[in-house]
């Protein structure tokens, strides 16, 4: 071999080990693995967090196109899509058993709730007053503008099963007085009013 081509190849070899992998296929080398990459995490899954610890994701996401009747949880509040903590739109799969209802509450943006299963018995107003209350079947759809006082759920019995639309974050105020004006305590603090009280063994509606 001439002293040239020995020249040659020292000076490539001495490149190879300073710039790295990246020049191995230029100087006949075995290009080197790279680490492999954690995968692209859906947005539902980078909502996750957002959510609050040991929240369940959402049932819909960009690989999840799909929510079968069957994968929600008859008496729990699921969320379908997005989050009503988090900045986006959100739907939810909300729950009433018999004889279950909220009490009087309002939200701070507006909301569209569509029935699904059972007739859902709506009013309005911070005196909750169930006898004047309005059935609506399922495929009724209605429309709670954000700061609309309200009170919902099942006064029969028969299970109610809602979709709840809307744009997050969204919070939920309490309102419920009794006929003289008075605050109705149901709980204490920020929850108070969140439901009659349930069957037994069931959890009150919280939406």
């Amino acid at each position: 071999m001439k002293r040239s081509q020995i020249v040659t190849w020292s000076t490539c070899a001495v490149a190879a080990m300073i710039l790295g992998p990246a020049w191995g296929p230029v100087l006949g080398q075995a290009p080197a693995q790279a680490p492999p990459r954690a995968p692209a995490q859906t947005p539902a899954a980078q909502g996750q967090g957002r959510q609050g610890r040991g929240a369940a994701p959402p049932l819909i996401d960009a690989q999840h196109l799909r929510m079968p009747a069957e994968s929600r949880d008859e008496h729990t509040s699921v969320a379908v899509f997005g989050s009503q903590s988090s900045e986006g739109y959100y739907i939810v799969s909300q729950h009433f058993g018999p004889h279950q209802t909220s009490r009087p509450h309002y939200h701070d943006k507006d909301r569209w709730v569509t029935v699904v299963k059972g007739t859902w018995y709506t009013g309005e107003g911070d005196v909750y007053k169930p006898e004047t209350m309005i059935p609506l079947t399922p495929g009724s759809v209605m429309f709670h503008p954000a700061g609309n006082h309200h009170y919902d759920g099942s006064t029969g019995d028969g299970e109610v099963l809602l979709l709840i639309a809307g744009y997050g974050p969204v919070t939920t105020v309490q309102t419920e007085v009794d006929e003289q004006g008075n605050p109705v305590s149901r709980g204490g603090g920020a929850n108070r009013g969140r439901g009659a009280a349930p069957p037994a063994g069931a959890p009150a509606p919280e939406h």
